[in-house]
């Protein structure tokens, strides 16, 4: 079993570790509490552009030197954006640590986002946009979120859009930045076989810059949502479509209830029951499924399927039936036990992935303020009743509550 400790740096920086002793492999990631949500209104999609602007060119280093510093040693270097935070990682063998800290640090702090490249950069997000606009399966889920929150930051788009993307200045990135990029908002992470004393020793080295912005920027919490239902004409051959709702956060008692009820209805295991009685037993729909995401102080949950015209009605009538089932009808304690065990063997099976399981913890921290031990989950999980699932589900699949889109072939 793999030990973790925590370290607070004096400038407010926390470091985690994770101890494998048996490893070639380090992994290590600077996480930072800033999002799609903390952009301002005109500005959709900073967030993304400022990952992307990051490996543009530092102080010491310009793109091409970033890009080739870990691939030269059969490393990797990426990143991403979500609507609540932004992550650079690497992944290296054991004795190249240092250079990946280095490197990350280097471009965290001393980007210089020179203003040619920021250009062509707009270019290829802008090519991003559009191919995510030609798949309906992709752009349907960002809609929703839209349509769901409304006017609240959690509703924009993590890419932005044309129109938003086009009118980015430097400036717009460095006061950004300015707003969220000081280490009272990081996590240092590293998963490997170091020590942590080595850790905390790069992080103090590389990573030990003076918050320039001691106050935290408040985030607007989502309070008002209203359920709505749009029907959208597209360019499309089948009929998709979306429903659902605001969920429960991340501090929610009732969060773990919605998990277990999630992959037991459509989640990614071939007996959900979506699957079985809709797609296996009627052969109506191909893609089926639903989901669960939980943010810092709200949530999604949605049911999605896509299904040719001359059987949407019917899919729609079935995903339905499932739905109120859940609501009126307990699970029997058999069936409930198996579906537990699924869950807990997925979540078993998922630890042999260290990178995934490392942002896992790195995130649980950034937003509990403490590591959150898998015995923990476990244990959650294990306590939720059939009871439990029925209350849930009558909190949230009525179909008042909720809400719908829908893209609809032309014609």
């Amino acid at each position: 079993m793999a030990t973790v400790e925590t370290h607070l740096l004096k400038n407010g920086l926390r470091v985690v570790y994770t101890h494998h002793p048996n490893t070639a492999v380090t992994h290590c990631a600077l996480m930072i509490k800033a999002g799609t949500r903390d952009e301002k209104k005109g500005r959709e999609g900073l967030a993304h552009f400022i990952e992307h602007a990051l490996f543009k060119g530092t102080t010491k280093r310009k793109s091409f030197h970033i890009l080739n510093r870990l691939e030269v040693i059969g490393g990797d270097l990426n990143a991403y954006t979500t609507k609540e935070e932004t992550c650079i990682h690497a992944s290296v063998m054991n004795q190249y640590l240092e250079r990946a800290v280095e490197l990350i640090a280097d471009i965290i702090f001393n980007s210089t986002f020179p203003e040619k490249e920021l250009e062509k950069e707009k270019d290829v997000i802008l090519d991003e946009i559009r191919t995510y606009m030609d798949n309906p399966y992709e752009q349907i889920f960002d809609d929703f979120e839209n349509l769901i929150f409304a006017e609240h930051e959690l509703g924009h788009p993590i890419l932005g859009t044309e129109i938003s993307l086009k009118k980015f200045k430097r400036s717009d990135l460095i006061d950004y930045l300015k707003q969220c990029y000081h280490p009272s908002r990081m996590i240092f992470s590293v998963s490997g076989s170091s020590g942590m004393e080595e850790v905390i020793k790069l992080a103090e080295k590389y990573i030990f810059k003076e918050s320039k912005n001691k106050k935290e920027s408040p985030r607007d919490k989502f309070q008002v949502y209203k359920p709505v239902t749009k029907i959208v004409p597209r360019a499309v051959n089948q009929v998709h479509h979306l429903s659902g709702l605001p969920g429960f956060s991340f501090h929610d008692k009732d969060r773990f209830v919605l998990v277990l009820l999630n992959n037991l209805l459509g989640g990614p295991g071939m007996n959900s029951r979506l699957n079985l009685n809709i797609r296996e037993k009627y052969g109506f729909t191909y893609t089926i499924e639903s989901g669960y995401h939980a943010y810092s102080d709200t949530g999604v949950f949605h049911v999605y399927f896509a299904t040719d015209a001359k059987n949407y009605e019917k899919t729609k009538m079935l995903v339905e039936r499932e739905l109120s089932n859940l609501c009126d009808v307990v699970l029997s304690k058999k069936l409930f036990h198996q579906y537990k065990e699924q869950l807990l063997g997925q979540i078993n099976m998922a630890q042999e992935n260290r990178l995934s399981v490392m942002l896992s913890i790195t995130k649980g921290l950034l937003y509990f303020d403490r590591i959150v031990p898998l015995q923990e989950i476990f244990d959650r999980i294990t306590a939720v009743t059939p009871d439990q699932i029925t209350q849930v589900a009558s909190k949230l699949f009525k179909p008042a509550k909720r809400s719908t889109l829908v893209y609809e072939p032309l014609g």
